[in-house]
């Protein structure tokens, strides 16, 4: 049975940074026995051989692992391929950096970036590969979107046996209303507060423990970046899950920096995102 119940597209362009992707892919469609679509993307005619290779060689592997799997080659930019194919199905997309150079990513931008604004199924970033998988890190907005990245996370470690810790970063108050001036006065309880974001934090906690495990809860008070990254270095976990900044439907997104995809850029372990709505949960 599928306990992910999602679909694994895995995505390579032959660059030797994709390749991660494809080893964790591999991990991820055995131990769940999730079928596979590899995606092997050609930019370069030159690059053919080398894609259709090391898709070959991850197809031959699932295969051997008595598991459903196909092979499909595409010519074109990856972004654009990655975004077409996942639209497709109810896929959970495993990619890793593209290998662009350091002036291309200055001239038009992150790849993820784009690929985190225009699919939007779960996204899996493998920048290196970190197994086994112990520890997970479900990073929490206080708002109810990140919920669906933690049932996912949530699926992940009861496959794996992983712990899970909750982490919710407090912004220093810049609009003086009511509602910000509890949650500053009582960050360091905010978990016990009748607050919106207490309360999304209890129901987070609510969804690991009905699934029958513990969750640690922190809660930091700055820069949401600055913080979750420091959480991550402190502690060294092996996944970080997050609610993709395009589950908002506010405004308030347009004008605030990308926090899921700063810290996916920078982390040094996978990153899962999701948006609220997407198909995480496990199946029946």
């Amino acid at each position: 049975m599928n306990s992910l119940a999602l679909k694994l597209l895995l995505c390579t362009n032959g660059s030797a940074a994709s390749l991660p992707a494809l080893e964790y892919g591999e991990w991820l469609a055995t131990l769940a026995r999730s079928p596979s679509i590899i995606l092997g993307i050609v930019e370069q005619p030159s690059r053919r051989g080398a894609v259709e290779a090391e898709a070959e060689r991850c197809l031959r592997r699932l295969l051997e692992a008595r598991l459903e799997a196909e092979v499909r080659i595409v010519e074109g930019r990856a972004e654009h391929a990655i975004t077409l194919e996942a639209g497709r199905g109810s896929y959970l997309t495993v990619v890793g950096p593209l290998g662009r150079s350091s002036l291309r990513r200055l001239a038009l931008g992150s790849s993820f970036r784009r690929i985190l604004a225009s699919v939007p199924t779960p996204i899996l970033l493998v920048p290196c590969v970190r197994l086994p998988l112990q520890r997970i890190l479900v990073c929490s907005g206080g708002l109810s979107y990140a919920l669906d990245a933690e049932r996912l996370a949530v699926s992940l470690a009861s496959l794996t046996g992983a712990s899970l810790t909750l982490v919710h970063v407090v912004e220093p108050v810049t609009l003086d209303y009511p509602l910000a001036r509890e949650v500053e006065a009582h960050w360091k309880s905010l978990l016990a507060t009748d607050t919106p974001q207490g309360r999304n934090l209890q129901a987070a906690v609510k969804v690991a423990e009905q699934a029958g495990m513990s969750m640690d809860t922190r809660v930091r008070r700055g820069s949401p970046v600055r913080e979750i990254l420091r959480e991550m270095r402190q502690e060294c976990y092996d996944l970080v899950a997050m609610g993709s900044a395009y589950s908002s439907r506010s405004l308030r997104r347009l004008a605030l920096p990308n926090v899921t995809a700063e810290v996916a850029e920078a982390a040094l372990c996978p990153v899962l995102t999701v948006r609220a709505g997407s198909t995480t949960g496990p199946s029946a």
